[in-house]
């Protein structure tokens, strides 16, 4: 991804421009679309703030996005010889016939060294060459059994050579079974229980594997009701006394300044989630870091605003401390169970006061990004 403030804003003026010179230098994707596109792309042009920009087609689609049917971005031939390394190692690893290439052997394809490919490729895209592999695995068996096909079908469809290496990380990417994702998650029983905590309302719901859900709120049933929209197929059953271990945990981290919570979690992620909430973990008690922090850690200094979503996505409040990362001009910035919650959290964790009155006011009253 791009690197720079300076150059977004650069990249920002090609694109309303619909400069064609730009072609094959980098894609834009559009938030609310879920599209990306050439620079030239004729489309209407969408609001800055849901733009991001990516190096080549590859980088955008990893993030999720799918490209233009208009300007049919994948078509234009990449310019920088570091981006098209890239993008030739992304097609030799999507090859759909026989083994995938060994790093070795993808640097010989391409004529560098494993060290010049390996550390080209994470630049670009932000993962290694086998964590785009896995990723782009995971995507199309889940894809193909939303489609109707049978997980045995899928798991060889997407490229895995046998169910052992599909079921070796299936709960880091599906947070569930192969077979249980293939039914919507039907089947899976998560018992949960909601106490009072000095935040408000608790709730802590687990499976079988660990903790899949820690959530705030005013009253019970907003967090019941929340819940069981997330995991409609699942069999969700009310069982306080079997989560006293872990609820009793996590009140003594709010209550007692027990500084590091470490609880077996069962959630689902995309890579990209997976680091950004690795490096939250990783977040002293009583500290904070800024988005372009984390960004910057994650070798993705243009991903600030991607880091932002990872953040607001967090499934388990407290346990990933997503409340722990601002604005690099220490305001508050966002947070899924309210802005009002994290000022008290910061201040109880680090012992001063986080923000002012009007500062905080201005915050909740979404006057400033």
């Amino acid at each position: 991804m791009i690197q720079t403030a300076q150059n977004n804003e650069q990249l920002w003026q090609a694109v309303l421009a619909k400069d064609a010179r730009f072609d094959g230098q980098f894609v834009f994707a559009v938030t609310s679309t879920g599209v990306y596109c050439r620079p030239s792309c004729p489309s209407r042009r969408a609001h800055r703030e849901r733009v991001k920009f990516f190096d080549l087609p590859e980088a955008a689609e990893q993030a999720g996005f799918r490209a233009c049917l208009r300007c049919q971005p994948r078509r234009v031939r990449v310019l920088d010889p570091q981006i098209d390394l890239v993008q030739r190692v992304c097609r030799l690893l999507n090859e759909p016939d026989g083994e995938p290439l060994k790093l070795a052997e993808l640097a010989s394809e391409t004529g560098v060294s494993v060290f010049h490919l390996q550390r080209t490729f994470k630049r670009v895209m932000g993962i290694s060459p086998k964590q785009y592999l896995a990723a782009q695995r995971f995507g199309n068996f889940k894809a193909l059994v939303r489609k109707g096909e049978s997980v045995t079908n899928s798991l060889y469809e997407s490229g895995f050579n046998s169910s052992s290496r599909l079921y070796e990380h299936a709960s880091d990417e599906l947070g569930m079974t192969p077979a249980t994702y293939s039914r919507g998650g039907r089947g899976v029983a998560i018992n949960y229980t909601i106490v009072a905590s000095r935040m408000g309302r608790l709730l802590v719901a687990v499976t079988d594997r660990g903790v899949c859900a820690v959530r705030l709120a005013d009253n019970d049933a907003e967090l019941e009701k929340d819940l069981r929209e997330e995991f409609p197929q699942a069999e969700i059953k009310r069982a306080d006394a079997a989560l006293r271990e872990p609820v009793q945990k996590i009140l003594n981290h709010l209550d007692n300044n027990e500084p590091y919570l470490d609880l077996p979690l069962d959630i689902r992620a995309t890579a990209f989630q997976r680091q950004v909430w690795e490096k939250l973990r990783a977040i002293p008690y009583g500290q904070t870091v800024s988005y372009g922090d984390v960004a910057k850690a994650l070798g993705k200094p243009g991903a600030v605003r991607a880091v932002g979503r990872a953040c607001a996505t967090n499934p388990v409040a407290l346990i990933i401390p997503c409340h722990r990362v601002v604005r690099e001009d220490k305001s508050l910035g966002g947070y899924r169970w309210g802005l009002e919650r994290k000022k008290k959290l910061l201040e109880h964790e680090s012992g001063r006061s986080f923000l002012s009155p009007d500062s905080a006011l201005e915050e909740a009253g979404g006057k400033r990004r």
